[in-house]
């Protein structure tokens, strides 16, 4: 990518000609939640359609009821009794479903919008049919802008546009269109392979709920509303890292990254249950990787292939659970 690539100005002409296998539309989508942890629910969704070359078609936009505590209040703005008459998300997953089938997602720290609409999509037994996500966090650190953080109002400053609510899905889903839309040109431009990753559909989940320190919700931020799990230590001794073809050996450190069929802590619940250390990074001491994306961005796929860490996907890695060796010289 040229050093001096500058952003087109908005409303500026795509490039032409435009590159061979580029996605044919995108639904670029924001949700606001009662939270991060796998048991938090979605209260608010928004969804602009745009063409193959970034120009939208329409949007939509819904609150959501989530049937509980709508959490971060001082965030969205989305008081329990303004979301008491809203649609259960089962009476909005078909007309949602319908604008995201046969287009890439669009989102900025896009696996988080995916898990939180595949969780509730999930709930309602029902799926999208949409294939592949594009993180727009990606995309930017992809053409090099020059940007001092991956925050969406400094993205959007760097294009020009100005954000009018923040953390509304509504207008943080504009905002994004018309900040994804001069990053495409960009990306066309300089035929550059957009970062697609795979959307994969929850298929297993729980709904307990994570445990959360102090107060669950409060009046302000600094009541605790991240979900924070602690898992007790493993008792095994690390016995290195995972062989080809071998066995899962209790005390493995495995580190999980990307779309799981399985919620990921579920998964992580049941490692730790059958004496595998849950590692929240990737080193060199580090077993094996989950991960159903191994070409992936993120930080553990990259650590991965860095340090030749092995990697195996959750189909593996669930067929491997159900053998696990116990640790030599701890039982009797």
């Amino acid at each position: 990518m040229p050093d001096n690539l500058t952003a087109n100005p908005l409303g500026a002409a795509p490039p032409t000609p435009w590159p061979v296998g580029y996605p044919e539309g995108y639904a670029v989508v924001d949700v606001e939640t009662t939270g991060l942890g796998r048991d938090d629910r979605i209260v608010s969704a928004a969804v602009y359609r745009l063409d193959a070359r970034g120009e939208v078609q329409d949007h939509w936009y819904s609150p959501v009821n989530p049937q509980r505590d709508p959490g971060p209040v001082w965030i969205h703005g989305l008081t329990g009794t303004m979301l008491a008459d809203a649609p259960l998300f089962p009476e909005i997953a078909a007309e949602l479903a319908d604008r995201l089938a046969g287009r890439v997602l669009v989102a900025h720290n896009a696996v988080f919008d995916w898990s939180m609409l595949a969780r509730e999509f999930a709930r309602a037994g029902t799926t999208a049919a949409v294939q592949h996500r594009l993180c727009t966090i990606v995309l930017t650190k992809a053409l090099g802008l020059p940007l001092a953080n991956h925050k969406l109002e400094t993205l959007a400053a760097h294009y020009g546009v100005v954000q009018r609510r923040a953390h509304h899905a509504l207008d943080d889903a504009r905002v994004l269109a018309e900040s994804f839309r001069p990053s495409l040109h960009l990306a066309a431009e300089a035929e550059l392979p957009l970062p697609l990753h795979p959307c994969l559909p929850v298929t297993e989940w729980s709904d307990a709920p994570a445990a959360r320190p102090g107060r669950l919700y409060g009046p302000g931020p600094r009541s605790g509303w991240r979900p924070a799990r602690r898992r007790p230590p493993c008792p095994y001794p690390n016995p290195g890292r995972l062989a080809p073809g071998g066995p899962l050996v209790q005390g493995m450190r495995v580190a999980f990254t990307g779309d799981t069929g399985i919620d990921r802590e579920l998964l992580e619940d049941r490692a730790t249950e059958a004496g595998l250390h849950v590692a929240t990074s990737v080193s060199r001491l580090t077993s094996l990787l989950v991960t159903n994306d191994p070409g992936g961005p993120t930080t553990k796929a990259v650590r991965a292939r860095q340090v030749g860490t092995p990697v195996i996907d959750e189909r593996a890695f669930t067929e491997l659970l159900k053998a696990v060796v116990p640790a030599q010289g701890v039982h009797g």
